[in-house]
């Protein structure tokens, strides 16, 4: 701050000598010329400071030439001359020092989130300790919330919430005698453990020395005005050495030294670069400084961690499988009803999928939670229970669920009423609907590779790369692993990484730019990142990337027009046709110039605005679809139900599942057809923008046509036909989800993107 505020006052001291020059040339003009070369030396003195801090950097940069114009006006006593230098000197590092103020990264959070304490048991009491007492082979209490202070090991089944540390959104349950590391959270009851080692030797302690290490080895990034400083400055230097021994006249050096002053270079690019930064603040992205922005324009690679930024980063209902008699909203209204007492993660899914799909939930009474089995409470006078149970001796349809979870990556909630399975609820950590959006908006601005590094299981890993088009996917990583991989890509180019975990910050500070989201991130993330996307949305990654790319673009122009410009008046001062004073006054214009054309950067950038019709007509039918979850998921259910042939009950869900589709999905995608795809279609000013989404109607409502031929006569499917029907109804259903989720991605997130 201290050095803000001298920045302030030495351009306000510059500005106030030359104005006050300026007035006074007309009635005391010695005074005047005094003023000028206080202004001069108050100017010259910082910048020989700036000079040999660059110098001890190992940087030439754009300041030595402003020392050698300054050092020239008063030796030849063109203070005037001088003065304008200071001025646009002052003025150039004050918009530099505002465009890359940099906040400290001192990791707070990391630090403030460590236990300080430990609960130890002694015999029969606890004793609180500083956690630097607690030593291998003591036996620690984790309470419900509590952080686990070092690493040890079960003495009792657990469950954890490991997401600061793997990334993982589900609880983990974990068995007697499994290791645990330090930095997760108890999740269920409180968890008596065995350290195995000593709080400075644990996992948690790793992953702050981590987070140091990668922001103190961090590389600098070469800005803009250095690189044409690089050329340009020998060049002007060789110019008016030249001028001066040709000419026989030291003034004519100064006059190009002058003209040569970098201000396009010193103005310019801050402006272009400030601008930037004002850009993306107004798109929900606050950069940390100037150079983070210059070095998200040049970024060729970004590496995104997977949980809670492509992924919501907390688990939801993705389907729910019914068992006979049994329908997808009474399933759902029960396990809400007990479940809304519980504090559990995947409670709070429960109860938040049945107020989606419109369901009230009757009170539950009697409601008691078992730490890693789930609810139990009772509803109507029944009794329910909600959580895992025992998979022995369970039926074919139980163990198809089981099978489907594992082959989906989703968790299994079992829902038993009375003794009975009434059904299961599929929890999975959904991706981010912007996510494919974001992806492809990203290599159109020039990245050529992008990859996910995930705590969490392969396959879950898999599946979400697969989807959203990642050039690689690493699963299982610890913080030292997501460094190292963000250290090697860094290698093959400039690489930006994205994530809003704890264990992201090492991996954030390592890489050239960190990007944190910030109003769900960790706050170690948010300190240790370059960039923090103020909201919870992935797709002001886009933004941020797209802003800084073009206000990189527009700031090497400028300062590359500004410098072949100040080129051209180089030549002519050296030929004695400027003199140092008309150098300052061309050099001004010239600054003028391209600091309007810096200030391109604020325009918007033309993208399409959707009109208030078509955006109501989204969010009407994008509610649509989450009304229809029932539909779609009888007729899963139907298939599945014709597992064991044409019973009553599964001819019983095949009619119901067609009589959805008949009253409830095919009105539906008329609707769509007929009001949605038109209006989307004179948005996009192209007729034929939306033809790929009407042939997936085509094709769903031919499937139920098939289905309602199968059923056409007497209401009862021909034996020989079974498979047909079965073949029918999963087609169908893997074109309804299809559809959908391509809708909802191609169309139905443009919504949010007008915010």
């Amino acid at each position: 701050m201290a050095k803000r505020w001298a920045g302030h006052a030495f351009l306000a001291l510059v500005v106030t000598l030359t104005v006050v020059g300026g007035a006074l040339w007309f009635w005391q003009p010695g005074a005047a010329r005094i003023c000028w070369a206080v202004a001069t030396v108050a100017a010259l003195l910082p910048a020989i400071t700036w000079v040999v801090a660059d110098l001890r950097a190992r940087r030439f940069g754009a300041d030595v030439l402003a020392v050698l114009a300054l050092a020239g006006t008063l030796l030849v006593g063109e203070y005037l001359a001088g003065a304008m230098v200071a001025v646009m000197l002052g003025t150039g590092h004050a918009l530099d020092a505002f465009a890359q103020r940099r906040a400290r990264r001192d990791l707070s959070a990391l630090l403030d989130r460590a236990p300080r304490f430990a609960q130890v048991r002694v015999g029969d009491e606890l004793r609180r300790v500083p956690v630097g007492e607690v030593v291998p082979g003591d036996v620690v209490v984790v309470r419900p919330g509590e952080i686990v202070p070092v690493d040890a090991v079960l003495l009792a089944d657990a469950e954890f919430d490991e997401s600061a540390l793997t990334g993982e959104p589900l609880a983990v349950h974990r068995p007697r005698g499994d290791r645990v590391r330090s930095g997760v959270v108890a999740a269920g009851a409180a968890a008596d453990l065995r350290a195995t080692a000593t709080a400075e030797d644990s996992t948690y302690a790793g992953v702050l020395r981590l987070a140091e290490q990668a922001a103190a080895s961090t590389a600098p990034i070469v800005r803009i005005a250095d690189r044409i400083a690089a050329f340009f400055l020998p060049l002007a230097l060789l110019v008016a050495a030249l001028a001066a021994v040709l000419a026989r006249d030291p003034v004519r050096a100064v006059a190009v030294l002058v003209t040569a002053t970098p201000c396009p270079l010193l103005l310019a690019v801050p402006v272009a670069i400030t601008a930037g930064m004002s850009r993306a603040a107004r798109a929900g992205v606050v950069m940390r400084d100037g150079q983070a922005l210059e070095a998200l324009g040049h970024v060729k690679i970004a590496v995104l961690d997977k949980t809670g930024t492509v992924t919501e980063g907390h688990p939801a209902v993705v389907d729910v499988v019914c068992a006979p008699g049994w329908t997808t909203e009474r399933v759902l209204e029960v396990a809400a009803a007990a479940e809304q007492l519980s504090s559990h993660v995947l409670a709070a899914a429960v109860v938040e999928a049945a107020a989606t799909a419109g369901l009230r939930p009757p009170p539950a009474l009697d409601v008691r939670e078992q730490p890693g089995r789930g609810v139990t409470g009772s509803v109507g006078g029944q009794r329910v229970v909600v959580g895992k149970r025992d998979e022995s001796g369970a039926l074919d349809w139980e163990r198809a669920v089981v099978a489907r979870a594992g082959l989906d990556a989703a968790t299994a909630v079992w829902v038993e009423v009375d003794g009975h399975v009434a059904g299961a609820l599929l929890l999975r950590d959904p991706v981010r609907r912007d996510a494919a959006r974001t992806v492809r908006r990203l290599r159109a601005a020039g990245l050529r590779r992008i990859v996910m590094l995930t705590g969490d299981r392969t396959a879950v890993a898999q599946d979400v790369a697969g989807l959203l088009g990642f050039d690689d996917v690493v699963a299982r990583c610890t913080p030292q692993d997501k460094v190292d991989r963000v250290r090697a890509e860094n290698a093959k180019g400039l690489t930006v990484m994205v994530g809003d975990g704890i264990n992201d910050a090492p991996a954030l500070a390592a890489a050239g730019v960190g990007v944190a989201l910030g109003n769900r991130g960790s706050s170690a993330a948010v300190e240790a990142a370059d960039a923090i996307i103020l909201d919870d949305r992935i797709d002001r990654l886009a933004d941020g990337v797209e802003i800084a790319v073009r206000a990189r673009r527009i700031a090497t122009l400028s300062a590359s027009w500004g410098m072949g410009l100040a080129l051209v008046a180089m030549g002519f001062a050296a030929f004695g046709w400027l003199a140092p004073v008309g150098g300052a006054v061309v050099q001004e214009a010239i600054d003028a110039a391209v600091i309007l054309h810096s200030l391109r950067v604020l325009l918007p950038v033309r993208r399409l605005r959707l009109s208030a019709d078509t955006t109501r007509l989204l969010q009407r039918f994008d509610a649509e679809h989450e009304d229809l979850r029932a539909a779609r998921e009888a007729v899963r259910f139907a298939a599945d139900e014709l597992r064991a042939g044409l019973t009553e009950e599964a001819l019983a869900a095949v009619h119901r599942a067609h009589e959805l589709m008949v009253t409830r999905v095919l009105p539906h995608e008329l609707a769509e057809e007929v009001e949605l795809y038109p209006a989307l279609a004179a948005e996009f000013g192209d007729a034929e923008a939306t033809v790929t989404m009407s042939r997936g109607h085509a094709e769903i409502g031919r499937l139920t046509r098939r289905l309602g031929r199968h059923l056409a006569e007497q209401g009862t499917p021909a034996s020989g036909s079974v498979d047909d029907l079965r073949a029918t109804l999963y087609g169908l259903d893997a074109v309804l989800r299809l559809h959908f989720a391509q809708e909802e991605e191609a169309y139905f997130a443009l919504t949010d993107s007008q915010s």
